[in-house]
């Protein structure tokens, strides 16, 4: 049913959202040179890796400085990825994920191979399910550069502190897997970016 959903509302949001992405992405172009989309390997279900797809909201190459973001600063952001990550538009891109089956609109959010690689075998279980835009942990860390912008190793911090918290609220939703509670993710995360 979950899937059925997920090719419904994807299928749905991109047919409405397309005159929409096509002006981001003149204005992303305008903004600062490189393409209007950034893919980055993510790990998803049972461990297998895929291109996850956002708007590019940094300069190009800048993968080559470090895989976190630290801090709204960030110098590698340009002025139009700044107004996108705020309020989550370079996320969009990613309903053709969930529509090709990669993704799902709620599940736990997919991680680079350098930190799958230091989950616990209990933790290794939300690769069990498609990994999703949103859930728990991204409506609790939405402002997650900003935590981590505030420690001296940031790298650390998301290993040791951020990475093992923002795991058990992904469980959360894992032990609870219904039609209900992936309407209720999608309520708060809604309301969270209204907010």
């Amino acid at each position: 049913m979950i899937r059925l959903l997920d090719i419904f509302f994807s299928a749905l949001g991109i047919i409405l959202l397309f005159p929409f992405f096509i002006i981001i992405c003149l204005v992303i172009k305008t903004d600062s040179k490189g393409g209007c989309f950034y893919v980055q390997e993510r790990i998803g279900k049972n461990g297998k890796p895929f291109g996850i797809l956002k708007f590019r909201t940094m300069r190009t190459g800048s993968d080559s400085e470090g895989l976190l973001t630290i801090g709204t600063h960030d110098k590698r952001i340009t002025r139009v990825g700044n107004l996108l990550r705020k309020t989550k538009i370079d996320e969009l891109p990613q309903l053709w994920n969930v529509l090709k089956g990669e993704m799902s609109l709620v599940g736990p959010r997919p991680e680079v191979e350098k930190y799958v690689l230091l989950y616990t075998e209990e933790q290794r279980r939300v690769l069990d399910v498609r990994p999703g835009i949103t859930d728990y942990a991204s409506i609790e860390y939405v402002n997650e550069n900003e935590i981590l912008s505030k420690t001296d190793d940031p790298d650390k911090a998301y290993i040791e502190e951020v990475m093992p918290h923002k795991i058990k609220l992904s469980m959360r939703y894992l032990d609870h897997y219904t039609v209900s509670e992936y309407f209720k993710i999608i309520f708060l995360t809604l309301k969270k970016i209204l907010s």
